[in-house]
Order: structure tokens, then sequence, then C-alpha cells
């Protein structure tokens, strides 16, 4: 059960951060310049749990 629950938050945190087009889309043509808008992402995911 505790496996679900965590493969479930996993799930979600992948849709959450799909619903930025620039990272579904990958518009991005470097690794680097991608990689630092999935950070950027799941800082404003972080902040936006925490101001809840």
């Amino acid at each position: 059960m505790a496996i679900y629950t965590l493969r479930n938050r996993v799930e979600r945190c992948f849709n959450k951060l799909k619903n930025s087009r620039r990272l579904a889309t990958r518009y991005d043509k470097t690794a680097s310049s991608f990689l630092g808008f999935v950070d950027i992402s799941c800082i404003r995911l972080w902040l936006r749990y925490l101001s809840t």
C-alpha cells in the first residue's frame, strides 16, 4: 500500500509539471536549459505547496 501511495504522489507531481507547456513540448534545445526550467517549475510547485 505504501508503494502505491508514493507512486501516486510521483505521478501527480509529473502531471503538475507537464501543465507547463514549455516542459511538455520541450522547446529548449540544450539539456542544461531544459533542466534549469524543470528546477524553476519544481520550485514554483514547492512554493505553491508551502503557501497553502
